[in-house]
């Protein structure tokens, strides 16, 4: 067949797949490139994480598409509209000579597709194709404004019993241990927090979130400076359940595709993948010493795996039909000891050995140590105290939330505290004396650790007045 006619072929198959869809265009016509479905995908994976209004590498923002457009560098533009070959992204994302490209720095070059179709973007006036419903300005210089209070998903204390950090909208509040005042608002590209969480030593603060169905991002900031120190971009879909290594230097996380992860805490590679699981991963917990990593499921499964190897070792949990009702979706690890206390759809919190002493059967749950009493409704948050000596469980069902601690040992309840809204995030302040509790309503409790007494309510955002 000649070069002509294989052409031609082509555009007839093309042509008939197009009317097949009831779109019966020129197959010549190709369609233009979109800023918002083709374009701004890939800044998000490769360029976002150090170009954006909380992070901006060389003072250069590509958040946005007008922050895109105005961007410059030494003078020199970073978008040329019809003129890639004097854009200066296009310049840093081709190779130099016999180098690679000079972007992404420290990562895998573009694709050549990817390359093209920037290029392509460019060529055709590098247009603004973003919905009105999808432009976002929120950033440090412009944080969110609450009209009301938002549905708080994570709480975490730092182990220097400074501050308490809280999840918000596109943002985490760093309070006060004690709640007398607001220190800082850490406002980043995710719209979603889903999890925060305290590295060791409390001078970093690391947070998986995202934009729900577009983009997975975990974060990691200097407590102190209050700087965004990494931006990862993960996934096309919010992150879950970070936590780190007890050295400091893993962070890992659970996804919606299925798959647990880890980074490099300094780098932000991702040093560890595994797709085990057969549904979201919504919690993750390291051993003790960070040899293994342990992920819980809405597969109603808890799973161990080897972090070296990125291998999956176990399910701990019985692998029996039924054994376990409903998804996982809160683990803790015992602060002295590689035993795990979980939590769920079923509402019954739980102790697990983390590695198994005898063969599987099928039927066991050999790993289970221990059962708590039943809590209403589904557990979304549970943490040991840092001594270990006791748990504290958050749960919600029907509209209604439940606190309730434990002591390890016995099993022995202490108190409960019923409150209005569903728990789902609960933690206990490192010196072990008070309880912080939210959820649906928006407000933090504080609470004492002995007695279950309100000590505080406290309103997490700041609120915009009426008029």
């Amino acid at each position: 067949m000649t070069a002509g006619k294989a052409f031609s072929l082509c555009t007839f198959i093309l042509s008939a797949l197009c009317c097949a869809e009831g779109v019966c265009e020129d197959a010549s016509v190709v369609k233009p490139a979109s800023y918002y479905h083709d374009v701004r995908p890939i800044l998000v994976k490769a360029c976002h994480g150090c170009h954006q209004p909380a992070k901006a590498s060389g003072k250069i923002n590509l958040l946005g598409h007008g922050q895109l457009l105005n961007a410059s560098h030494d003078d020199e533009k970073v978008i040329v509209p019809g003129k890639p070959e004097t854009s200066l992204l296009y310049k840093e994302i081709i190779p130099d000579g016999d180098k690679g490209p000079s972007m992404p720095k420290n990562a895998e070059p573009l694709s050549g597709p990817e390359v093209g179709m920037i290029k392509r973007w460019i060529l055709e006036g590098a247009k603004d194709d973003t919905p009105e419903s999808a432009k976002d300005n929120i950033s440090q210089s412009n944080p969110p404004q609450y009209q009301g209070l938002p549905v708080i998903t994570s709480l975490d204390y730092s182990s220097d019993g400074k501050y308490l950090a809280v999840s918000g909208y596109h943002e985490v509040l760093l309070h006060k241990a004690d709640g007398s005042a607001l220190e800082a608002r850490l406002v980043g590209i995710s719209q979603r927090i889903q999890a925060v969480a305290f590295s060791p030593d409390g001078k970093l603060l690391a947070v998986s979130g995202g934009l729900p169905a577009q983009r997975g991002e975990i974060q990691i900031w200097n407590v102190e400076t209050r700087k965004l120190k990494i931006s990862v971009p993960s996934t096309y879909d919010t992150l879950y359940g970070v936590k780190w290594s007890h050295d400091g230097k893993l962070v890992s996380f659970g996804a919606a595709d299925n798959t647990l992860r880890a980074i490099d805490s300094k780098t932000g590679k991702q040093v560890f993948f595994n797709g085990a699981h057969n549904d979201w991963v919504l919690d993750t917990v390291f051993s003790k010493d960070s040899s293994h990593l342990i992920s819980v499921s809405r597969d109603r499964s808890m799973k161990l795996m080897k972090v070296d190897a990125q291998q999956f070792i176990d399910n701990i949990t019985s692998i029996t039909p039924g054994a376990l009702k409903g998804g996982l979706m809160a683990i803790d690890r015992h602060p002295a000891k590689d035993e795990l206390l979980i939590g769920g759809a079923d509402g019954v919190p739980k102790i697990y050995r983390m590695f198994r002493q005898k063969a599987r059967k099928i039927g066991d749950d050999y790993n289970r140590i221990k059962n708590f009493a039943k809590l209403p409704g589904r557990i979304f948050s549970i943490e040991y105290s840092a001594d270990g000596g006791r748990i504290v469980v958050g749960s919600s069902k029907e509209g209604e939330g439940l606190v309730r601690v434990y002591q390890e040992g016995d099993a022995k309840q202490l108190w409960e505290l019923k409150v209005a809204g569903g728990v789902y995030t609960c933690a206990f302040a490192h010196d072990g004396k008070t309880v912080a509790a939210a959820g649906f309503q928006g407000k933090v409790l504080l609470v004492d650790a002995a007695s279950g007494k309100i000590l505080k309510e406290l309103i997490p955002v700041p609120l915009k007045t009426a008029g």
